[in-house]
């Protein structure tokens, strides 16, 4: 994986991840830790998680207090230097929403999204059309400058689905209501439906949807969520599977094994109950055709 393409994201959640192993082995709480450093909590929680860059002195300093080896303290520190850059997002600026930075960091290392969406289209199977109106309703005050910034920001985030090179296979269960709902006008959301159908037929894409016949189903109480795989380094993957959640108070990361698991086992259930991709993909045309009385 080159990390010109992931930006900072993933070297970041590699350290710290590496970091609290090392602070679990050395039996240190992370007060403890905190104390010997001379730092708050709060700033090792945000090292462990990912969540900021570190300079190569401070994860010395860990490295240190930990009694990790030479040979591992040396790897994390040219590690540390990676946390720094910057991905091809940042160039948006305000245009990114808070804490959106590390999802799109993420999306950009993936080798696989098992995704489902229960209420909207998918924000890579969206049209600039379909996205405007899905901003708008979110930010009704939003300058149309930050408007458009946003929709060419989802725009290359779509390269993903069509770049030469590490591809992602994306698996996407969609519920029925999200083609019945009509964002904007008629024309807006034929298109969509258009765009869905074209995407469908990707070799790296498959589109199921779960029909209203489909009865109870697990996505029902879950909401959308996506599952994101990583590609394999030798036997083991470069991290964890993560399941990504969205909602009014946030973005929310989950990366348990019990809770990723879960959330697998509710989507591989919806994959069996869903319309096959070649019916799916019927079902898409027929609403299309139904939008026009």
């Amino acid at each position: 994986m080159r990390e010109t393409t992931t930006g900072s994201t993933v070297p970041r959640r590699q350290l710290g991840r590496y970091l609290r192993d090392l602070r679990g082995r050395a039996r240190l709480t992370v007060r403890a830790a905190a104390a010997e450093l001379e730092w708050s909590e709060t700033k090792i929680w945000r090292i462990e998680t990912g969540q900021t860059p570190l300079r190569s002195l401070d994860t010395e300093a860990m490295c240190k207090i930990y009694g990790a080896p030479d040979d591992v303290m040396e790897y994390l520190k040219e590690l540390s230097k990676k946390t720094k850059e910057q991905g091809w997002w940042h160039a948006y600026g305000e245009a990114v929403p808070d804490g959106f930075g590390l999802y799109i960091g993420l999306e950009e290392a993936v080798s696989s999204i098992d995704w489902y969406e229960s209420d909207l289209i998918p924000g890579l199977f969206q049209t600039k059309e379909y996205s405007k109106e899905i901003i708008r309703s979110h930010h009704p005050n939003i300058s149309e400058d930050v408007l458009q910034s946003r929709v060419a920001l989802r725009t290359n985030r779509k390269n993903l689905l069509t770049r030469v090179t590490a591809r992602p296979t994306i698996s996407a269960l969609l519920n029925e209501a999200i083609l019945r709902r009509q964002i904007g006008e008629i024309d807006v959301m034929a298109r969509q439906l258009d765009h869905l159908a074209e995407l469908s037929q990707v070799d790296t894409v498959r589109v199921r949807v779960v029909p209203f016949a489909a009865g109870m189903h697990q996505g029902l109480v879950s909401g959308g969520f996506m599952v994101m795989h990583f590609p394999e380094f030798g036997t083991r993957e470069s991290e964890p599977p993560v399941v990504h959640t969205e909602g009014l108070v946030g973005e929310l990361f989950l990366d348990k094994p019990s809770e990723v698991g879960r959330y697998s086992a509710a989507f591989q259930d919806m994959w069996g109950k869903a319309l096959d991709e070649r019916d799916s993909l019927r079902f898409i045309h027929q609403t299309k055709k139904e939008l026009r009385p």
